[in-house]
């Protein structure tokens, strides 16, 4: 039996994971992202990394709340529907952000599944590089498909070299 060298990198073949260009993409199209369930964990590391150590977040069945169950931080629900983003739309493609506006609609608890809805509302290219400015509006939802934020984030993308 024979061993067989591996064949060299080939640094053309396209790349697993990585994100949209902004040629990709076109003003009204539509993405889903996954779903996620929030969990206990999910809060505990969130509010000890960030600090928000607010009764609501930490003391179950807070009776001065006016949340029932066992509400996370907003900030947390976003940086979750983020990262889906990061992961499979930005990936080694998204340069900056630019801008965000955000809209809290309902509460989201530990054990609820969040997803969102991304749709591309504008693409400016600019004068350098082959980038472009692009605005998305992004719908969160739980399990339920009540939405409970919507976001509007304007990043700048690469384009292709």
């Amino acid at each position: 039996m024979s061993a067989t060298a591996p064949p060299a990198l080939d640094s053309t073949l396209p790349q697993l994971g990585r994100g949209f260009v902004w040629q990709d993409l076109a003003v009204g199209q539509r993405l889903r992202t996954f779903r996620r369930t929030v969990t206990e964990t999910d809060l505990v590391n969130f509010i000890g990394v960030t600090g928000m150590l607010e009764a609501i977040f930490i003391e179950e069945g807070y009776a001065g709340g006016a949340i029932t169950g066992r509400p996370v931080p907003a900030a947390l629900t976003y940086s979750l529907i983020e990262g889906f983003l990061l992961q499979t739309m930005i990936q080694g493609t998204g340069l900056a952000m630019l801008e965000l506006s955000q809209k809290i609609h309902g509460p989201v608890r530990v054990g609820d599944s969040i997803e969102a809805m991304v749709e591309v509302t504008g693409i400016r290219p600019t004068s350098q590089g082959g980038r472009a400015v692009v605005t998305s509006r992004i719908d969160v939802f739980n399990q339920r498909a009540e939405a409970v934020m919507t976001y509007v984030a304007t990043r700048l993308l690469a384009g292709r070299t």
